[in-house]
């Protein structure tokens, strides 16, 4: 492989805003799109070759035969794009089922590329033919990309852009129910810069009040001085108490004060809604423990308490049954009976069709 741009090479990355920005004067503001769910994947691509990299420069190329194959036949001879991998089932995007696909059996790669197809969605141009795009503003780079996908077919696409922050905020709030992330916010006069926080990203921000069932300890936590590493949060459906996800963003002080907290209500595994005997029950719920691909090598263990505490946590979006991140601490809620805590207090997106938000064919700007 002979690229202006090479593996391995980490993306550009984005921090964190709370509103959409608008542009200042002698500023050449900002161009806006959609934030995929999918793995972030750099694609290199020398004649037949290609090489498609993650964000921690990993190779993802075995796992996605129907992508690389669409590549060689439908993208220019020398080109490195910027993009994301993802799974669709129905209207909207599947988490789940794009990690089920770094399979390491080929047979069932082989399968998975049938049953459950990837696309790959491009919203960045870093090299084309001998040049390389690094040094060039987003505008440009951004031309450069349309031209190159212009005429590419399922299962590759081309992101929508909008210079319009009113429109980007109709964007925000509808292709969440496709099952899209946020907003990416990319300054248009900026070069790319690998590995830099250069642009920013909106994401949903939700409240929830959920059930403490349990911790585990930090990584750092001794003997001497155990430590709380994550709460592990439930909700409550038809009676049982589903396993939801995790916070963990303590202060060590405020992880040692947790542990003599919670010491009072530890309880036995065998007793617990998320134990058997001992042993962590695994279901379709992912209770606590339960051990995947994902998971080879880690310890899962945690420490059962009773499921008497409610606490407020904050959430982007769910994924099925769980949130999609960790969940961040906000307040303890004494007021709150366990048992209240329910799914029916989560906010439900509006559905939209995710091919509406792949074909723009939506008013705005391309």
């Amino acid at each position: 492989m002979d690229l202006p741009v090479m593996p391995p090479l980490r993306p550009m990355l984005a921090k964190s805003a709370k509103s959409i920005p608008r542009a200042s004067s002698g500023t050449g503001g900002h161009l806006f799109e959609p934030k995929w769910d999918g793995f972030r994947c750099l694609v290199f691509k020398d004649g037949d070759e290609v090489e498609l990299t993650s964000r921690n420069t990993k190779s993802l190329t075995r796992y996605f035969p129907e992508l690389t194959q669409a590549m060689v036949s439908q993208l220019p001879k020398k080109c490195v794009l910027d993009g994301e991998i993802f799974v669709a089932r129905g209207e909207r995007l599947d988490f789940d089922c794009l990690q089920a696909r770094v399979h390491p059996a080929g047979s069932r790669i082989k399968q998975l590329s049938v049953e459950t197809p990837a696309g790959f969605v491009g919203f960045d141009s870093l090299a084309s033919g001998s040049q390389s795009l690094l040094d060039q503003p987003f505008r440009n780079r951004r031309r450069r990309l349309e031209e190159v996908l212009a005429k590419v077919e399922a299962p590759l696409f081309l992101t929508q852009t909008t210079q319009d922050p009113d429109l980007a905020q109709t964007w925000f709030d509808q292709f969440e129910g496709a099952g899209l992330d946020g907003l990416i916010a990319k300054p248009i006069d900026s070069p790319y810069t690998p590995n830099a926080r250069t642009m920013l990203k909106l994401k949903h921000q939700r409240t929830a009040d959920v059930v403490l069932g349990g911790y585990r300890l930090h990584k750092d936590s001794t003997d001497a001085r155990p430590l709380v590493g994550s709460l592990l949060l439930g909700l409550f459906e038809n009676g049982h108490l589903q396993h939801v996800g995790v916070c963990a963003s303590f202060t060590l002080t405020r992880r040692a004060e947790l542990i003599d907290e919670l010491s009072t209500l530890q309880t036995a595994m065998s007793t617990h809604p998320w134990g058997i005997e001992g042993q962590i029950a695994a279901n379709p719920d992912r209770v606590p423990g339960t051990r995947s691909r994902w998971s080879q090598g880690k310890d899962l263990s945690f420490i059962p308490i009773e499921p008497k505490w409610v606490l407020e946590v904050g959430y982007d979006h769910m994924e099925g049954r769980r949130f999609r991140h960790t969940a961040q601490f906000k307040r303890w809620r004494p007021d709150r009976d366990p048992e209240s805590c329910g799914y029916s207090q989560l906010e439900e997106p509006v559905g939209f069709e995710l091919d509406k938000v792949l074909s723009g064919n939506l008013r705005g700007e391309r």
